[in-house]
């Protein structure tokens, strides 16, 4: 095994199941924080991102048994509204898990990665961070502050030798949207939509994540980083 453990929130299913899979696959330990505890890979911690308290609990419980040295903000959450029906609490409370969250998670691990001599923080965005998306309006604002709070945090930490990336991903499937992914109509559209003409898969998303910590490239650090397909480019 490397040395050290990455932390990955929303560890349980989907895209941070996957992403967690493919880490500890490439030799990593891996400490996997939801809801309920369970993980798809590694050590399970149970652990509510709404609650600012329980996150840094958690993280100081995971340093205490090793030395963190990457964290991978997964866990998050899609929801729809019309903009002109949308209320405040709905607005905060998505703002609050796919962004806020996020903020806490890096402040509670930036004392232990600073200790290791430096890591990578991985964020996970969406392409939706830069499209206009009708009804997704604190969806589309959550991930562009994921992008922000990437870039901010490379610029001040990168003098203690931590890098942030923001991983956005296009259409992924997921055991969340297979069916509706998978419906003739969604099909048609996305190969007209998508250049490379399909959805992404979560295994996708997991070993590129993992081809970023097994990689480390000192100079890249800051950057949103898409992978959709193509279909955020196209015209």
């Amino acid at each position: 095994m490397r040395d050290g453990v990455i932390v990955v929130t929303g560890a349980s299913r989907g895209i941070g199941a996957a992403i967690a899979r493919a880490l500890q696959s490439s030799g990593w330990q891996i400490a996997g924080l939801s809801r309920s505890g369970a993980t798809a890979a590694g050590q399970g911690y149970a652990c509510d991102l709404n609650d600012e308290a329980a996150i840094s609990d958690t993280i100081k419980r995971i340093a205490a048994r090793s030395k963190i040295v990457g964290l991978v903000n997964n866990a998050g959450r899609h929801d729809e509204a019309p903009s002109n029906e949308i209320t405040a609490v709905q607005f905060d409370e998505l703002m609050h898990l796919n962004a806020t969250a996020i903020v806490i998670a890096c402040r509670e691990a930036h004392p232990h990665l600073k200790a290791a001599g430096g890591g990578l923080i991985v964020n996970i965005g969406s392409f939706f961070d830069k499209l206009g998306v009708a009804e997704n309006l604190a969806y589309c604002a959550s991930k562009a502050a994921v992008g922000a709070v990437t870039r901010c945090l490379a610029v001040e930490w990168a003098s203690d030798g931590i890098r942030v990336l923001d991983v956005a991903p296009g259409y992924v499937e997921t055991d969340l949207n297979k069916e509706f992914l998978n419906s003739e109509k969604v099909q048609r559209w996305l190969a007209r939509r998508v250049p490379v003409r399909r959805a992404g898969t979560a295994d996708e998303i997991g070993a590129f994540v993992a081809s970023l910590y097994a990689t480390p490239i000192g100079f890249l650090t800051g950057e949103t980083i898409y992978i959709d397909g193509g279909q955020g480019m196209n015209h």
